[in-house]
């Protein structure tokens, strides 16, 4: 991803990245007065995705697909299954892969309904989703750490703020926040 928007990347603009297919489309953050301001924060905890956690939510989401696919033969990937899907074989699931398949189920459409916000430019709805996809990777995918919801949560509370979330991989790093330019 740091790859695509570092090459494709338009002043005024967020990426949107079909992972799938490799297709991007720009989508207009907005400019001037009116237009919000991103902040990132580095909480200073260090994360490896490698010889961490992440590779057990890879394989749990691998495990919540097969499930899937067993009842729904067109389902190749997570994108291509709906909460209804899941919820048909949450029996034969640990409570873990259940979890992080819901997440990413959400997280997929949190992100289209985020687009439509940015593009209609309301920051309040996308801001809310951002918070909602924070307790999501928090609570669900479980990737957040103390120090992270501390700065959500601090950040919350001023303001300005529209909404605040872990961004990268989780296992701490930097939260993003979305805050009016004033």
């Amino acid at each position: 991803m740091d790859q695509f928007i570092s090459t494709l990347g338009q002043e005024g603009n967020l990426l949107l990245i079909d992972c799938r297919t490799n297709a991007f489309t720009l989508v207009p953050f907005g400019d001037g007065e009116d237009s919000p301001l991103i902040l990132v924060t580095n909480s200073n905890v260090k994360h490896a995705l490698t010889g961490s956690e992440y590779p057990d939510r890879v394989r749990q989401c691998k495990e919540a697909v097969a499930a899937i696919k067993k009842k729904y033969p067109e389902v190749n990937s997570l994108r291509d299954a709906t909460i209804e899907m899941l919820k048909t074989v949450k029996r034969d699931l640990s409570e873990e892969a259940y979890k992080r398949g819901k997440h990413v189920i959400d997280e997929n459409a949190r992100t289209l309904a985020t687009v439509e916000a940015l593009k209609a430019k309301d920051y309040a709805k996308a801001g809310k989703l951002m918070h909602q996809s924070h307790v999501s990777l928090r609570d669900d995918y479980q990737v957040s750490c103390e120090e992270i919801d501390f700065l959500v949560k601090s950040a919350l509370s001023v303001k300005g703020v529209y909404g605040s979330r872990i961004t990268g991989g989780g296992f701490g790093g930097c939260t993003v926040t979305l805050v009016e330019r004033k």
